[in-house]
């Protein structure tokens, strides 16, 4: 595994070795930094952004494998071939830099709406689906000034799709391949005029690698556009999924007849407005889930008596408008509502009469956070931005949180930038902390952290390539002691991260990153050490992405029981096209059969392949 590390890091350095020096790489522009469509070299925040092909490259089904092999430092946990389900022994947590999504401290978007739910707070990665993404982008580092609470560690922002020229495009996807597993999509855009739509949906099915261990997945997304002007226009779009899943239990403690029904959605409606020197967007959001879990039994001779249940939702209203009051300047000011509700409760299997609840208000609770923030970013020199930015966040039960970021970007060349940054995050408890359940304290604080960042990044040629600093100080993290959530934990991470890209000529590009973690106060499924290395030949007919991936100390169990696990992760993908409207496609992955667990009990399969075909017209 040293030679693999050091295979990566050399392979880093000859790529600048042997950068072209005469093209210069296309402006990346993003809006998850900014709200508005903004060239990502005049942020001080470092953004990554992994385009439609590279998400549609490898022919997979959720959005969340491609981010983990893109982006350093970012790691979702699994436990199966596909599914990541949700309660006990759960998996697709999301964790960037040691600050984990599982907790809620680590923000998904959908076009810019929050994606978490009112019960447990934290996002539902079964959710993010391939189909409805033209771009995702991933802030890391605080983003709270903007997004508010639940984005102290950063943001994963899904920009969903549409039609930008006249036409139909339809696509449609088949595969199927180990352990009885099948995947389905299919999408069609439509642009005539001032009026566009996406249309599209999906389904997926496997027994997995284990006894009990199915899953079955349906959703479909829909979204309508129209311009009233060249200045002007609207759009309403929903998602919607249901999954069903089987959950066995660990090795050690298997569990029979543990099931969960979950559905999740979310709606919204916005309205927007492009200026020369002015533009912004109202919209209204809502998202919603309904959860239905059998807790499962270790005796399948003794099932359960009861379901929990949670119904839960997040509706709000978002407005900003960005201005640019001279030259270089660029001011965005914004209001954001939200209220969120839910309610959690056992019915029983018999009658289904509600049973007693573990809620501390009757099974009912519901918040309201409104929140005012303003960023400011000028160029005072032609190669020197500053940045400045504050939110004003109260919450009705928690109170006022003040949350300030400011940065600096110096451009010393036309092709590199050197950003420092300094940020606050936070996180209000959720109802589960504050309600639910024996531990819960209705007196618990937010959480709150500051992230210190210095990056450099350099666009030689053909070259890509960056390296980032950070530290981040966290306090008043919510724990259990004593059988009581309480605001006594601290946060103290430090690390590094490098990432680079390189096309040789027209049919390969190379690409690497890596990213060292050192958390004084460890927490599970965050590795010391995440390294990619990825290569990707295009020619004629033939398209094959390969990607090794190789952790280390990646943290199953912390405390007196510490465990952690080293890995290395061989995929592969290949796409022939017979003509213009079909393809064919094949992925493996573990091809080395590695022997690891992500989530602890839970072995992950060896070796799997899929196969399928793509048709487009």
């Amino acid at each position: 595994m040293k030679k693999i590390l050091s295979s990566l890091l050399a392979f880093t350095v000859a790529m600048g070795v042997h950068a072209q020096k005469d093209s210069l790489q296309l402006q990346e522009i993003v809006v998850t930094g900014t709200r508005n469509a903004t060239d990502v070299r005049h942020l001080p925040m470092t953004v990554t952004i992994i385009d439609h092909n590279q998400l549609t490259e490898q022919h997979q089904a959720s959005v969340l494998p491609t981010a983990m092999q893109q982006v350093p430092g970012l790691m979702v946990t699994s436990r199966s071939m596909m599914g990541y389900g949700v309660s006990t022994g759960a998996a697709g947590g999301i964790n960037l830099r040691g600050i984990t999504g599982g907790s809620g401290q680590l923000m998904v978007l959908i076009d810019g709406h929050p994606q978490y739910n009112g019960v447990y707070g934290h996002p539902i990665a079964d959710s993010y689906q391939t189909l409805m993404a033209d771009r995702v982008e991933v802030l890391r580092g605080p983003a709270s000034v903007l997004y508010g609470s639940n984005a102290m560690g950063g943001v994963l922002n899904i920009v969903t799709r549409s039609m930008h020229g006249d036409g139909v495009r339809t696509n449609a996807s088949v595969g199927a391949g180990s352990y009885g597993t099948v995947q389905a999509e299919a999408s069609n855009q439509v642009r005539s005029g001032k009026f566009s739509s996406t249309v599209a949906a999906q389904y997926g099915r496997t027994d997995n690698h284990r006894p009990r261990m199915g899953f079955e997945q349906y959703g479909g997304y829909l979204k309508l556009g129209y311009d009233f002007s060249q200045h002007w226009n609207a759009y309403v779009d929903a998602d919607l999924t249901h999954f069903n899943a089987s959950y066995p239990g660990s090795v050690q403690s298997p569990l029979f007849e543990a099931n969960q029904w979950i559905t999740r959605g979310v709606v919204s409606a916005a309205l927007e407005n492009h200026y020369g020197s002015t533009s912004g967007a109202l919209s209204v959001f809502s998202n919603f889930g309904r959860h239905k879990i059998d807790d499962g039994t270790a005796d399948p001779q003794k099932p359960t008596q009861r379901y929990f249940r949670s119904r839960d939702a997040l509706t709000g209203v978002s407005w900003y408008q960005s201005f640019q009051l001279f030259q270089g300047n660029r001011l965005t000011a914004g209001l954001d509502y939200q209220h969120i509700y839910g309610r959690a409760f056992y019915t029983s299997k018999q009658t289904g009469e509600v049973l007693d609840t573990p809620n501390k208000q009757s099974g009912h609770s519901h918040r309201n956070e409104v929140a005012g923030y303003v960023d400011f970013r000028q160029d005072l020199l032609q190669w020197l931005t500053v940045d400045a930015g504050v939110r004003v966040d109260h919450h009705s039960v928690t109170g006022t949180e003040w949350v300030p970021q400011a940065g600096i970007v110096a451009r010393p060349m036309e092709t590199g930038e050197v950003k420092v940054m300094a940020s606050k995050g936070f996180r209000n408890p959720t109802m589960r902390e504050m309600y639910l359940y024996p531990p819960s304290n209705e007196e618990l604080e937010p959480e709150r952290l500051w992230n210190y960042e210095l990056s450099w990044r350099h666009r030689p040629g053909a070259l890509t390539y960056g390296v980032n600093l950070f530290y981040i100080k966290g306090d008043n993290m919510i724990q259990t002691v004593n059988r009581k959530n309480v605001n006594t934990g601290e946060i103290e991470n430090y690390g590094v991260e490098a990432e680079a890209q390189y096309r040789i000529g027209n049919h390969w590009r190379l690409s690497t990153n890596h990213a060292f973690l050192h958390m004084e106060n460890p927490v599970v499924a965050a590795p010391e050490y995440k390294g990619f290395l990825g290569a990707d030949f295009f020619h004629q007919k033939w398209t094959v992405n390969a990607g090794l991936q190789y952790l280390s100390g990646l943290y199953t169990e912390v405390g007196d029981n510490e465990k952690k696990e080293n890995f290395c992760l061989l995929n592969i993908a290949a796409t022939y096209a017979l003509n213009n409207n079909l393809s064919l496609w094949v992925r493996g992955e573990n091809l080395l059969a590695q022997k690891y667990e992500i989530n602890l009990g839970y072995p992950m399969p060896r070796a799997t392949c899929m196969a399928g075909v793509d048709i487009r017209f």
